[in-house]
This record gives structure tokens, sequence and C-alpha cells, in this order.
């Protein structure tokens, strides 16, 4: 029996980018119905997809309540077996949606699945899913790679990128959903970690491809983004219990160089002034388990993971 999907596109402002995936939505080779959630959006996000797009479902926000948020305030209002996040800046293949939900078909305890996003050209990776290192910092799979190698076992795939990644419902409400504490960035890790540690399993689709502009509706490298950033690693540090952990010494370091180097190229402390109100976040609030040994790369080095630092923020 063929599962039902509902596709979540997030929006704030950016109709021109919106509406480009809509029409990539539409032209999919499988039924599902796609419920936008919009974040309070200035521009005419909102009048345009009533217009142009009647059979789209469209939950609009009072407030920008961030990407979690919206994601968590659409999921409820849908009903199909299937969760699909996807963000406006991506414009996937015609046969994305399918060939993302075929490996949940049978597999009950399957809870994810992670797209094969492309660089604009279609020639690199830019994502296919999320890894994640010792010290539970996330990073973009294969990001930087040759498309060819989309298929390649390492890094280790901690779950999807919530850019474009499939979630059977069971398991979206088994955990709850998206942590709604932080506004953008590391929930989906997250997410995963917590599906992981429940005993769901993630699998990766190379052949469901998408094309991702990247950072299209945040900015590249703008001071609200490395607040966030800083904000949602403060934030899941102190959740998870890091610093308590022999891998403290390793973290602690790779933040400082991260927070310094941040300040050096910016101008200003927008990284560190995040981990700080992260961290004062999450006091009080009950820790999370340590996610289970395969969750994890821990093949990825303290060099290696500093490297891979360096790479997210050069692209």
């Amino acid at each position: 029996m063929r599962l039902s999907l509902d596709v979540v596109v997030p929006t704030f402002n950016g109709w021109d980018l919106t509406k480009r995936c809509l029409e990539h939505l539409r032209a999919q080779t499988v039924s599902h119905s796609v419920i936008v959630v919009d974040n309070a959006s200035t521009d005419d996000t909102v009048p345009q997809v009533r217009r142009s797009f009647p059979e789209v479902h469209l939950v609009e926000l009072p407030t920008n309540l961030g990407f979690a948020a919206a994601c968590n305030r659409a999921a409820s209002v849908g009903t199909g077996d299937v969760l699909v996040l996807h963000n406006n800046d991506v414009f996937p293949r015609p046969d994305f949606l399918e060939c993302l939900t075929q490996p949940l078909s049978g597999h009950p305890r399957l809870g994810s699945v992670a797209a094969l996003l492309l660089q604009p050209g279609e020639r690199t990776i830019d994502s296919i899913g999320l890894t994640a290192d010792r010290t539970l910092a996330g990073f973009p799979r294969l990001r930087g790679r040759p498309a060819a190698d989309a298929m390649a076992p390492r890094p280790v795939l901690t779950g999807p990128c919530a850019g474009a990644g499939a979630y059977r419902r069971d398991a979206w409400d088994d955990v709850g959903g998206l942590d709604e504490r932080v506004l953008g960035y590391g929930e989906d890790l997250d997410l995963a970690l917590r599906l992981l540690a429940a005993g769901w399993k993630t699998v990766a689709a190379p052949s469901a491809v998408g094309v991702h502009l990247g950072s299209a509706s945040f900015g590249r490298r703008s001071a609200w983004q490395r607040y966030h950033g800083g904000f949602a690693r403060g934030y899941f540090l102190r959740r998870y219990g890091i610093l308590r952990t022999r891998w403290s010494v390793r973290t602690l370091v790779t933040e400082a160089l991260v927070v310094v180097g941040d300040a050096i190229l910016s101008g200003d402390v927008s990284a560190a002034r995040g981990r700080i109100a992260g961290w004062r976040s999450a006091n009080g609030l009950p820790p999370r388990p340590l996610p289970p040994p395969e969750a994890v790369d821990s093949t990825i080095t303290f060099l290696e993971s500093v490297r891979l630092r360096r790479a997210v923020y050069r692209t």
C-alpha cells in the first residue's frame, strides 16, 4: 500500500524561490499534499501562494517563530504517513519524492530517509544527510565531494538534513518533532540523534536528488546566522552533557578555535554570544541521553572536525 505524503515548505519572504520550489513539487511523479507554513512574511508570499497554487494548504503564523516551530505547526495539521521537510531553496527532480519515500515501504522501523542535495551545476554534493563527530558537532555529509561519491559509506549517516528529508510520522510523533527552543540550525541533527536513541533507523536515498541553492533564506555568514548557529551549539552541548564526557577537552578546544576564528573573520563576537545564550537557555532542562555509538562517526578526528567546520564556513 502506497504511503501518503505531506510535504512541508517553511517560508519567510523569498517568493521567487518559493514559486520555483512549488513548481518543482507540482511536477512530482507521486501524489502528495503540500503544506506551506509562512513565518509572517512581509513580501507577497502569502497572497501569491493562494493565487498561484490553490491546491497548497497554507498555514499563516502571526510572527516569525523560527524553522522548528513552523515545521511542527505544519506537521500538526497534516495527516500523511510520511512527513517530508523541504526548504524553499531546494529544487527537486520530478522523481524526488518517489525515490525519497520508497525505502520507507515495508520497513516499519525505518524512521527517516536522507536526500541527495547537489550544488548548482549538479556536479558537487551539498549534502546527503548529516554526520556527527564524538562531540556531537554535525556536518553536511559528503559536502564538496563529486556527485558520483553519493553512495560512499563514510562518514556515518546520522540522519537527514531538514532541508530535504523524509520522516515516518510514527517516528516523528514518537520523539516529539523538532525542538522549538532553537530558532534555526542544529534542530535536524538533534532530531536525528533522538530518533536513533529511540530505536528508529535511517538510510540515505542517493536517487532522490534536489539542487540546493544554499543559505538563500538566512544569508551567507550574516551576524544573525552566526549567532543562532552558536546558540544551537551551546544549547545542545548542555542538553547532551558533552562537557561531562571524556570528549570535554576536545569539545572546549574546538569551540574556542571556532569562536576565535569567527571573530577574526567577521569582526564581531556573534558566535560567542550565541553559544553563551544557548548554554543558559538549556539551564534546568532535563538532559538527553547520549545517542548509540552507531549514531556518530568515531573516525572523524579532531583535525578532521576542524577542517569540516572550515569547509562549512567557506561555503
